[in-house]
């Protein structure tokens, strides 16, 4: 396994401690799925949304709210797709 830089390694901590099992499952795992896919701009949105609320960031993912336009786009679409969500029995 590499090791993260810094950047990637805060973003982790932030995506998996979120306040909520829920929203730590939805967002960490797709962080831990993706991550090492993402342009520099990916990295730049994810960062920017994970400032977001959970409610709103799970509401996107789950299509029950609009996304707003400046997260528009294949990130979102893809966590859309919710086939990332690995819960530990």
């Amino acid at each position: 396994m590499t090791e993260l830089s810094p950047r990637l390694a805060r973003l982790k901590f932030r995506a998996w401690h979120r306040g909520t099992r829920e929203a730590d499952y939805m967002i960490g795992c797709f962080f831990d799925r993706f991550h090492a896919e993402w342009s520099e701009a990916d990295i730049d949105l994810f960062e920017k949304m994970i400032e977001e609320e959970d409610v709103d960031i799970m509401a996107w993912a789950l299509g029950t709210q609009s996304i707003p336009e400046e997260y528009r786009g294949p990130l979102v679409e893809r966590m859309m797709k919710l086939d990332y969500v690995e819960i530990p029995r």
